[in-house]
């Protein structure tokens, strides 16, 4: 027998509404926290699980694999097994696989641990999110993406921190052990609220069109995680992944198009310009959120020789910045049109870049806690509207297949961001480091003013000129990096004029009218 419906919005009290809302936000920061949390304990994991840096590496790949393959299936379990039943049993599973991790004493162990954490995790923020959406009355939806927000955008941001923060003065384990009490939390509040929803026993999964998607995003994210580490086309398997990639999103998409039935992602999905705008979108947002934060760690701790923990403290105000601007736009979104908002805060994202792109040896901790507040402002002014205007115009049953493919998204922007800012930070400091190094004479002005401190004609001299140069080239390669992030940016602002949004004060009666 089917699950009773779910009470309309305006049928759920304020206390169960904010009992609900407390609790998708819990599991959603808890896999976000799981993003980047153990980024900075690899090292310490490499050693305790006898792994070599190359391996060790598959402690995150594995996560990131396993949760890219299974968060479009968000859509499907919940229509066949119920909103609630699925979103209880991956918190069960999510804190059960951190437990694992935790104990692991291989490196065999913890990558089968982590698989099967990215595997019960990749729901969470997709229900979580279309949870928030059929719990809040349309008119205050803004507010309730501002909230949502808040945990998908700063778990990425404090995982580091709190990582090594928990490395620092514990264990590395302890970066898996600190999910239980979390998850328990969340697990409690969504047995004694999270309301039921009607199933269909009938529904059956497209396992073609399963497996087409899955075999396209491990391929791809298999290709952009390790390609850095195998010089990229040079490898075979890098080759093959490429190639496994485009064959299995071509067989996607002309199986989607083509199939007579039912298929694994809804073709109405693609047929929303709205929706499929905000795809656009939030790959942009995640490309450059979690871009930056990967090449600003290696920059504060490689060149400006900032201690592990130190580094953490310098990034996490942009968090500030972030909560705070989603209060603001939270309250704003009911009054102010979303694309005005939108371009607001893509333009102060690109502002922000620009001042990092300036950054040199000598800057300061004021001005990386200064541009980082300002970029998580600017953040926070895109996420929460777009995340309304993304599901404005989707049919409620379309919603949580809407919510899984806009977290694939924002995941593959951030792979594709991190990977390409790698790329092209190594290869440009090669290039900027040679180039450099051709003015460096006994002859050059600058060579001669250092004449009493560093001698060319000695190998300790020579050494510490090449230690100088290849630092310059570094700080160099780092800014053409922002400055491409800051393009990207501001590239996003014409996709803008294709969103349809409706008037800011009467956005609420065709979406009522719609549910």
């Amino acid at each position: 027998m089917s699950a009773p419906v779910a009470p309309a919005p305006e049928d759920i009290t304020p206390g169960e509404r904010a009992a609900i809302t407390a609790c998708v936000m819990i599991a959603t920061l808890m896999q976000a926290l799981d993003s980047t949390i153990a980024n900075v304990a690899l090292p310490y994991m490499q050693g305790s699980l006898s792994a070599t840096s190359d391996q060790i590496n598959w402690v995150l790949t594995s996560y990131i694999v396993a949760a890219a393959i299974m968060t479009p299936t968000t859509g499907w379990l919940e229509r066949r097994f119920g909103r609630r039943r699925v979103f209880i049993i991956c918190i069960i599973g999510f804190v059960a696989a951190s437990m694992l991790c935790g104990t692991a004493t291989s490196l065999t162990e913890m990558v089968l641990f982590r698989l099967v954490q990215g595997i019960f995790g990749a729901p969470l923020v997709p229900i979580a999110q279309s949870t928030l959406l059929d719990t809040y009355p349309v008119s205050t939806r803004g507010q309730a993406m501002a909230v949502f927000g808040l945990g998908v955008m700063l778990g990425p941001i404090i995982g580091p921190t709190l990582g090594g923060w928990l490395t620092e003065y514990y264990d590395w384990r302890w970066v898996f052990y600190v999910n239980v009490p979390i998850g328990v939390a969340a697990l409690v509040l969504a047995l004694g609220f999270l309301p039921k929803r009607g199933t269909d026993p009938s529904a059956r999964i497209d396992l073609f069109g399963f497996a087409t998607l899955g075999l396209a995003i491990a391929a791809l994210q298999l290709f952009l995680d390790r390609g850095e580490q195998l010089d990229w086309f040079s490898s075979l398997e890098i080759q093959v992944e490429l190639a496994l990639f485009l064959l299995g999103l071509y067989l996607f998409v002309v199986h989607t198009v083509t199939a007579r039935r039912a298929t694994f992602v809804d073709r109405r999905l693609f047929t929303d310009r709205t929706f499929v705008v905000s795809q656009l979108l939030v790959f942009i947002v995640g490309a450059v959120l979690l871009a930056t934060l990967a090449l600003l760690s290696p920059y504060l701790e490689n060149l400006l020789d900032y201690p592990v923990l130190t580094a953490g403290l310098v990034l996490a105000p942009r968090g500030i910045g972030t909560m705070i601007a989603m209060v603001v736009v939270g309250r704003l979104i009911a009054r102010v049109d979303a694309r005005v908002l939108l371009g607001f805060g893509f333009g102060l994202t690109a502002y922000a870049l620009y001042e990092m792109s300036l950054y040199t040896l000598d800057v300061s901790e004021a001005t990386i806690i200064r541009t980082g507040i300002i970029q998580g402002f600017g953040i926070g002014f895109v996420f929460v509207p777009l995340s309304t205007v993304a599901f404005a115009t989707l049919p409620s049953e379309l919603r949580t297949q809407g919510t899984g493919f806009y977290s694939l998204m924002r995941n593959i922007g951030s792979s594709v961001g991190i990977s390409m800012m790698t790329f092209l930070l190594t290869r440009n400091g090669q290039i900027l480091h040679a180039s450099l190094g051709e003015h460096v004479s006994p002859y050059a002005r600058g060579v001669q003013w250092l004449g009493d401190t560093l001698d060319l004609t000695t190998e300790q001299g020579r050494a510490a000129v090449n230690a100088l140069v290849g630092q310059q080239a570094e700080v160099i390669a780092y800014a053409d990096c922002f400055r491409l992030m800051m393009a990207a940016s501001l590239v996003a602002l014409p996709l803008l004029l294709l969103l349809k949004v409706p008037d800011a004060g009467s956005a609420h009666k065709p979406a009522m009218a719609m549910d």
